[in-house]
């Protein structure tokens, strides 16, 4: 089959995945109660999650440009952060592809290879789990009356008893280790396996820059103020629709729980997150708090859609100054 023809296939699956659950999502909302929430809606709370949003975008490219300051020390803060916005807007339209987008900008306006920015996005993805898992943890702990059974049952005990991704886990490794052998193998013949192993080398060189660079704390500090700034822009639509009665009990912790729950939603691979996030949000508020879905839906709406147009506006300004104004 054609690769032109498969790539279309693929990404004709994907948009029907999230058609699919814009259409069971949206099909629950009271067109009326809707507007109505929108109507007093404190448009002012909003418009400020929304440039939290944005300084939040800066940070994790600041945060990523620091995994890349060992391996090419004239990376700019432009750069970076341009290549992550661009990213971020791409995933609107194919998930996943934002990553490997972010990594060819970067590479197009450095040194660095191609092979070792997108060991350094591996990293950094790795982060983000841990983070998540962090939070998830704490809640667990911290507020288990509140969130802890509906997390284990629905989130973490989901993963830890699910055995298909557990035999997809073992396969996916043993299936990695068994080529990285066979790469090492014939690392030393000519041809496609010179070219391979020294790829891999490439991506291992940028897994380990993170041990490299200097000031790692400011590293760490970047890590609590991207995911601070997640919390506040989750409160923030919280504080927006308070004048909902739904909504008006809901305080700082809750907004961590949503934001966790909208973070979880990520794993599923639809464009932008659209038609995921909402199922995943509205329904954790419907479980926890008893509040219909369809009133859930939303603060489902307007947090994600107003952080998407964050993401779109900033990946086209970025990628209008890559295409013209840095040329």
């Amino acid at each position: 089959m054609d690769k032109k023809v498969k790539k279309t296939l693929t990404y004709a699956l994907f948009v029907l995945v999230a058609v699919v659950l814009l259409y069971f999502s949206f099909r629950a909302v009271e067109w009326g109660a809707f507007v109505e929430a929108m109507e007093t809606c404190r448009w002012e709370w909003v418009i400020l999650s929304m440039m939290v949003g944005a300084l939040v975008i800066l940070v994790r490219g600041m945060r990523w440009r620091m995994q890349m300051l060992p391996l090419d020390a004239s990376t700019s803060l432009a750069a970076s952060f341009n290549a992550y916005s661009i990213g971020l807007a791409a995933s609107l339209v194919l998930p996943r592809m934002g990553d490997i987008v972010r990594c060819g900008i970067v590479t197009r306006n450095s040194s660095i290879g191609f092979d070792k920015s997108l060991g350094t996005m591996l990293v950094d993805r790795l982060w983000d789990v841990v983070s998540m898992f962090l939070i998830g943890v704490a809640l667990v702990v911290l507020f288990w009356t509140y969130f802890g059974g509906f997390i284990m049952d629905n989130y973490f005990g989901a993963i830890i008893s699910s055995r298909t991704l557990w035999v997809i886990l073992v396969t996916g490794i043993v299936l990695l280790a068994s080529l990285l052998w066979l790469l090492w193998k014939f690392r030393t013949r000519s041809g496609f396996w010179t070219r391979a192993w020294g790829f891999v080398q490439g991506i291992g060189d940028g897994l380990i820059s993170c041990l490299k660079m200097r000031h790692g704390w400011l590293f760490i500090i970047y890590t609590i103020v991207i995911w601070a700034g997640y919390w506040f822009m989750s409160y923030c639509v919280i504080i927006a629709l308070q004048d909902v009665e739904a909504f008006a009990s809901l305080g700082p912790v809750d907004a961590l729980f949503l934001m966790f729950a909208g973070t979880i939603s990520t794993v599923i691979p639809v464009p932008g997150g659209f038609g995921a996030y909402h199922t995943v949000v509205a329904g954790a508020i419907s479980a926890v708090w008893g509040i219909p879905f369809a009133t859930g839906m939303v603060f489902a709406i307007l947090a994600h859609e107003s952080q998407v147009i964050v993401q779109a506006v900033l990946g086209l300004g970025s990628y209008v100054y890559e295409s013209f104004l840095r040329r």
